[in-house]
């Protein structure tokens, strides 16, 4: 036995089992785990947008992160599941995330239709589009995804309908009329995006080019907010006329 395949004890404690080395692979320090997860779903978002589902592998999403499929497999049961959690978080928790910059405009009508333009341009993402194209086209292979993200997106955009119209109409004379009162708000939220963001929303999901719309939006959300307002004025649908 030669001297350089000698293994001092201390070398021997020096190196580390193969199940040390495994789990270090698999499972990152807790204050590197946020960055890890958030990796893995940018570059499966990535990835899955350019694939589709069913053409994304997980060893191209692992390439794409930086990861070794080992991690991914620790963090997500299998490609339905990171793909289940890739669209949860980008369609739910992107609605969740819009701020609205402080509304520009004299009346209520030009600042109704400020934040309304701002909340459109800016959900009309090229990726986020593609997303919600995705997620339509496999609702077949993931029928449970599909009517989860609907109605909580929904509930979600109503949530944000609600607060945007309280801020923007409490110190109005809209804000005293019937349908912003507390118990009719959420109905008449969900009005104004269904009047405001459906239309368009649907124009941008068979759209190839989102930019054709860009000059579409600001006309489309100001015959809408004056729509809207004149409703409000006159009686809104299933509230006392004041």
């Amino acid at each position: 036995m030669t001297t350089s395949t000698l293994k001092t004890p201390q070398a021997r404690r020096s190196r580390p089992a193969a199940s040390q080395v495994e789990v270090r692979a698999g499972r990152p320090p807790k204050e590197l785990a946020g960055e890890v997860d958030a990796r893995i779903l940018d570059a499966a978002r990535k990835v899955f947008l350019q694939r589709g589902f069913e053409g994304a592998s997980i060893d191209e999403i692992a390439e794409a992160a930086r990861s070794g499929k080992r991690t991914i497999y620790a963090r997500f049961r299998d490609k339905r599941a990171l793909f289940t959690e890739v669209v949860t978080r980008d369609i739910l928790s992107r609605i969740a995330e819009f701020k609205a910059d402080p509304p520009v405009g004299a009346t209520i009508e030009e600042r109704l239709t400020s934040v309304a333009s701002t909340l459109l341009h800016w959900g009309f993402d090229a990726d986020r589009i593609g997303l919600m194209r995705l997620a339509i086209a496999e609702a077949h292979r993931f029928p449970d995804l599909a009517a989860t993200v609907n109605r909580r997106a929904r509930a979600l955009s109503t949530e944000l309908g609600i607060h945007l119209l309280r801020e923007l109409t409490q110190s109005d004379e809209l804000g005293k009329l019937s349908a912003f009162a507390p118990e009719h708000l959420p109905t008449t939220a969900r009005l104004f995006l269904d009047i405001i963001a459906v239309p368009m929303l649907l124009r941008a999901l068979f759209e190839v080019d989102l930019k054709a719309l860009d000059p579409e939006i600001d006309e489309h959300v100001a015959r809408g907010v004056a729509f809207f307002v004149a409703a409000c004025r006159n009686g809104w649908p299933g509230s006392s006329r004041q």
